[in-house]
């Protein structure tokens, strides 16, 4: 039997109830009412009690579905705010002294990825950290492109930016799409809603670029055109294990190792004058 209730106030503005965003999430997994409920271990009739805000539902079974439903810790927090519960998980800034330890971990990892050029960014595609080899490979782009923050995705496919250095730049259009698409569908964000529009909007897209390229490799390499000659990379992709705080749930490191010999000795030429470079600087 369902409990009636009644989460709207006169004279406030209207938002999602967790029924609502329930139902939302549900529909965008896929799923059916039984499916979700059989995965819960709740009834049928009980969850479309919760959907249809005819029963409130606890923190408890709040933390449940959305656990069932695979939602991100941002997503969590929001739904159990709108069952009208306190968020579980902190969101802190980057620059937050709590993440001192975090921010070490990663300015670690991208220092020990080179030569291979690695990066790290936000769910939003923007970088908030880049080794040295990364800003090496950076040089050709317009300086427009290079004010914070920077996105991650604008970069590879603006014509100021490395679209024009990609030489399977169809092939890695279709990748990068692929992956904004992907998150879309499990995050619903409007920001990257906006992204792709944008990036599918840029000068030189159509339909036919994003067709696959047909080769059998087991990954979409980044072939890129340098002054120091062409390199073939593969980007490798790390998250933090088991994160209980916003940002860092949302955290991906990149790096992009070379794919073969040749990229891999171009990679460490290109390093060893790099690092000759600046110990003349310095002295």
């Amino acid at each position: 039997m369902c409990v009636s209730s009644n989460n709207a106030s006169v004279g406030q503005p209207l938002r999602r109830t967790a029924g609502e965003m329930l139902r939302d999430w549900r529909h965008a997994r896929g799923q059916t009412q039984l499916e979700l409920a059989s995965q819960a271990q709740v009834s049928t009739r009980h969850l479309s009690c919760l959907e249809s805000d005819k029963a409130e539902p606890s923190r408890v079974m709040l933390m449940r579905l959305a656990r069932h439903l695979e939602l991100s810790l941002r997503d969590t927090n929001l739904l159990l705010m709108a069952g009208g519960f306190a968020p579980m998980f902190p969101e802190r800034p980057w620059e937050d002294p709590s993440l001192a330890a975090a921010r070490e971990v990663v300015d670690s990892v991208l220092r020990a990825s080179e030569p291979s050029p690695a990066f790290t960014v936000d769910r939003h595609w923007n970088m908030i950290a880049r080794n040295r080899m990364t800003e090496v490979l950076l040089g050709q782009v317009a300086p427009r492109l290079l004010h914070a923050p920077i996105n991650a995705f604008r970069l590879a496919l603006d014509p100021e930016g490395l679209a024009p250095q990609i030489l399977n730049l169809p092939q890695w259009r279709s990748y990068i799409f692929t992956r904004l698409a992907r998150q879309i569908d499990l995050t619903a964000d409007p920001v990257l809603i906006r992204l792709l529009h944008e990036l599918q909007g840029l000068a030189g897209h159509s339909d036919t670029d994003d067709e696959p390229s047909g080769h059998s490799a087991l990954v979409m390499p980044l072939r890129l055109a340098t002054p120091w000659g062409p390199l073939t990379l593969i980007n490798t992709v790390t998250m933090f294990g088991t994160p209980l705080e916003v940002s860092l749930s949302e955290l991906t490191l990149e790096v992009l190792y070379p794919a073969d010999a040749a990229t891999r000795s171009a990679l460490e030429t290109i390093w060893r004058a790099q690092s000759d470079f600046q110990g003349h600087g310095i002295q």
